[in-house]
Formats: C-alpha cells, sequence, structure tokens
C-alpha cells in the first residue's frame, strides 16, 4: 500500500511539473503569411454584412497588382441571420507588401 502511494505522489508531482513546464516550451504557432490580411476580410466583411455570420473562410492565394501592390485573395460564405439565404463573397485586400500597409478591399457575392 505504501508503494502504491508513493508511486502515486510521485506521478502526480511529476504530472503537475510537466503542466507547468509544457506550454512554454510547446512549439510555438505557425501563422501563415497571409493571416493578418485573412483578419481584415473577416473583420471588414463583418462590418459590410452585419445582418449575416461568416460561417466559412477559404485562403485562395496571392496575386500581384503591380511591383509595390498584392492582392490576397479570400472566399468568405456568409449566412444571414434570420437563416433564410446563404451566399458566398469573394473579398480582395489590396497592401503593400514592402511596408506592410493596407490600401483598400473589395467585395464579389456569389451564389456558389
Amino acid at each position: 500500500m505504501k508503494k502504491a502511494f508513493k508511486l502515486i505522489l510521485i506521478f502526480s508531482v511529476l504530472f503537475s511539473i510537466f503542466m507547468k513546464l509544457s506550454p512554454a516550451h510547446a512549439a510555438p504557432v505557425y501563422e501563415p503569411p497571409y493571416a493578418k490580411w485573412g483578419k481584415i476580410a473577416v473583420e471588414k466583411t463583418k462590418e459590410q454584412y452585419p445582418q449575416a455570420d461568416i460561417i466559412d473562410y477559404l485562403h485562395i492565394g496571392r496575386e500581384w497588382k503591380s511591383t509595390n501592390v498584392a492582392v490576397e485573395k479570400f472566399k468568405l460564405w456568409l449566412r444571414v441571420k434570420s437563416g433564410t439565404r446563404e451566399f458566398g463573397v469573394f473579398v480582395n485586400v489590396e497592401f503593400e507588401p514592402s511596408t506592410d500597409r493596407y490600401l483598400g478591399i473589395s467585395y464579389r457575392e456569389t451564389d456558389r
């Protein structure tokens, strides 16, 4: 009985130490390069369509408009809060990659 108690005590102490150390030593979470622009796309789309919830998110890719201006392209799927309609919105976020400066956003609705 004493042996079992000692093993449980040792295990609980080691487990406690491990749980305290693991977050600090965990691998960093990978954030893709388009994440900043995706957050902006979601925030601005919520402002543009306050009557709808965003229920899906797709990063399409990056295109270059010129040597200094890039466009991150997203497709968001929205559901009207009353539940009567769902639709897609293609969202293009323009920015300067060299300065990370936001330039603008455009929306195009789709039923697909």
